[in-house]
């Protein structure tokens, strides 16, 4: 998309977000409400979507402050249930 269509594009608040994989893909699921998307991804296309977020996070914070915020790996996710995170992991 050119940046003035997405400037343009409808925007959509993203309550919830669940990964699951296999060894050839990422699966992403973004929800808001009874609504939701489903984005697969290859593991090249996810590492560097990682990347691509660490950097958009670093500017933000440099000019807006730290965020603050948790992951709790041990919150199951509803997508991806077959191997849980467990204490150890």
């Amino acid at each position: 998309m050119k940046q003035e269509e997405i400037k343009n594009a409808p925007k959509l608040f993203c309550e919830s977000i669940n990964v699951a994989f296999t060894p050839e893909y990422f699966v992403i699921g973004l929800t808001s409400g009874s609504q939701g998307t489903l984005y697969s991804l290859t593991p090249q296309h996810t590492k560097r979507l990682q990347q691509y977020l660490t950097h958009q996070i670093s500017e933000f914070e440099q000019k807006n402050g730290e965020i603050k915020a948790e992951w709790n790996p041990n919150v199951v996710s509803p997508v991806q249930r077959a191997n849980p995170p467990s204490e150890l992991s």
